[in-house]
């Protein structure tokens, strides 16, 4: 039987593809996040590494190695560093965000507590370089260390932009590259650059990533206001009550008239939320077409993935990494 006929969506055929490799990386993952001292440490890392997530970010180094031709060992180093550095950052993000459900289940800030969550978060982080130390790659080394600096910055920027009204396309395009596309665009570059491919190739990888990174925030923010929630993973509408001002809201407060703009003010700004707020806001989104255009935005995006490959060897990772770029807007569907 083919990966195709054993796998429809792109990330299972891809997770197929690299099942060894993806078998050694989980392994990896489980030694070193234990911990002698403080059981706490592997309870709530287990708790949100096993909590069913796809893998993708690890698979995305994996592939890129792989398609570059490396035949060694460090590809699964990094590949867990990935992960664990985007583990890290969920375990923050929920704590700064007060979240109740990750992946579908309690978080660990609601299970535990929010201390735990940012110190467990932190720990982690340190792992994550001391898995990339081990590469003896100052280049590595240096893409994902940046890369979780940026994360970061995007993060706080996200702190200062999300409520403010003032907050436009060129900020939120700033905001999701650094706390979402960073991390991809590290992820499958840092695999052509350790299977020592050519800068061509390296450079692809990393526009792939970023393009691939930013479709996926895009769609996620849309899905925020249609999705069922076992498709993302968190309840409809969270973004809202968080009072996030994504690109489908962005749009709607551009094209707003002073009616329109004071109720944004109200329910974003302000925080002024009252029943029925959120059907409003979806009728004024609909109204001015912004679900709609933010759909049409993610799959530029995900046609720029696309094109990126282009550059890269023909192989059978990379007709999967291309439909991935394709599945992942698919997901509106």
């Amino acid at each position: 039987m083919s990966l195709d006929e054993k796998a429809t969506k792109p990330h299972d055929r891809l997770a197929q593809a690299l099942t060894e490799d993806m078998a050694a990386v989980n392994a990896l993952i489980r030694d070193r996040m234990a911990s002698e001292h403080a059981p706490r440490i592997p309870e709530i890392t287990q708790h949100l590494v096993e909590a069913g997530g796809k893998r993708l970010r690890p698979m995305l180094t994996l592939a890129a190695a792989r398609l570059c031709g490396y035949a060694g060992p460090y590809h699964v180093h990094l590949a867990a560093t990935v992960e664990f550095i985007h583990t890290a950052t969920l375990l923050h993000d929920d704590v700064v965000d007060e979240s109740q459900q990750r992946r579908g289940r309690p978080t660990a800030n609601l299970l535990w507590d929010n201390k735990s969550s940012v110190l467990v978060g932190d720990y982690l982080f340190a792992r994550s370089f001391q898995l990339m130390t081990e590469t003896d790659n100052m280049r590595v080394l240096s893409i994902l260390s940046n890369a979780s600096a940026v994360i970061a910055e995007g993060e706080v920027l996200q702190l200062t932009a999300a409520q403010d009204l003032r907050t436009d396309e060129k900020i939120y395009l700033k905001v999701i590259r650094g706390k979402t596309a960073a991390l991809f665009s590290a992820a499958t570059e840092v695999g052509g650059v350790i299977a020592g491919a050519h800068e061509n190739a390296v450079r692809a990888l990393f526009d792939y990533g970023d393009a691939l990174g930013i479709a996926f925030q895009m769609v996620d923010d849309l899905l925020d206001y249609g999705s069922a929630s076992d498709v993302i993973g968190k309840n409809v509408g969270d973004d809202f009550r968080e009072r996030k001002l994504t690109l489908p809201v962005i749009k709607a407060v551009a094209k707003a008239d002073a009616e329109e703009r004071a109720f944004w003010s109200r329910v974003i700004e302000k925080g002024d939320q009252r029943e029925g707020d959120l059907e409003h806001a979806l009728e004024l989104m609909r109204k001015h077409g912004t679900l709609e255009a933010t759909r049409l935005e993610a799959l530029a995006w995900a046609n720029k993935a696309k094109a990126s490959l282009h550059a890269l060897p023909a192989h059978e990772l990379r007709d999967m990494l291309s439909d991935l770029a394709e599945y992942v807007v698919a997901r509106l569907n």
